[in-house]
């Protein structure tokens, strides 16, 4: 009563038995079928079977998968969340993920969780990690361990918005490594917020591949259209 929810996606009072409002869950565009094969973006005809980046490119994770498209509603939310400190709508984030891709994360049966790691300057600016909230929110519906100090960024990184592809690999070069006597992992999946090219999804899996992991999911709360 005193401190009602709100609307993850709108930021509007939320008096409705649910996680968000009825307009916006209305409105709000998930990923579905047909989605390419390796990162989980939309793809317009299923006999594709690749977007158009994962044709020319050789991604280093084994696959991929998403929940929502990034439309302005989720890219609205994103923002909040990550720089307006609302870091309630990460169990939304959690919960939501679950319900869309539980089936294929069991079926993938990761060992941990991994979020992206922020660089330290900047997590200890925004005071969180919002991939690790993410993460976290996501072990709650599906009882994976979530392992935050496995991979760490020795590069603080420019936006990745701001670049263009080849700019975002360079970006993303050497920025990870791998933290020294770590558990023998074989299955991983990597938590992040936005997918765009897949560079920072390359970059971590570069060292978690030296590192003798053998398989590589990724899991994003938005990305977008593969065409």
């Amino acid at each position: 009563m005193v401190y009602p929810r709100v609307c993850p996606l709108c930021n509007e009072l939320l008096w409705e038995d649910d996680r968000i409002c009825g307009k916006c869950r209305d409105s709000i565009e998930y990923i579905s079928e047909p989605y390419c094969l390796k990162c989980g973006k939309s793809i317009e005809y299923a006999e594709k079977e690749y977007c158009l980046d994962c044709m020319k490119s050789d991604h280093l994770f084994t696959a991929g998968r998403a929940v929502f498209q990034y439309r302005d509603d989720i890219k609205k939310s994103i923002y909040r969340f990550k720089y307006k400190n609302k870091r309630e709508y990460a169990s939304f984030y959690g919960e939501e993920m679950a319900k869309c891709c539980g089936a294929w994360i069991k079926a993938v049966a990761p060992q941990v969780f991994i979020p992206v790691p922020l660089y330290p300057k900047k997590q200890a600016q925004r005071g969180y990690n919002q991939a690790e909230l993410i993460a976290r929110a996501l072990s709650d519906h599906i009882p994976i361990p979530v392992a935050d100090d496995l991979v760490y960024r020795v590069k603080s990184t420019v936006p990745q918005k701001e670049l263009s592809d080849d700019s975002r690999k360079k970006n993303m070069k050497k920025a990870f490594k791998m933290a020294e006597n770590i558990v023998k992992l074989n299955v991983v999946m990597v938590i992040d917020d936005i997918y765009t090219t897949g560079s920072t999804m390359d970059a971590i899996s570069e060292v978690l591949l030296s590192a003798g992991v053998k398989e590589i999911y990724c899991l994003s709360l938005s990305i977008g259209s593969g065409f």
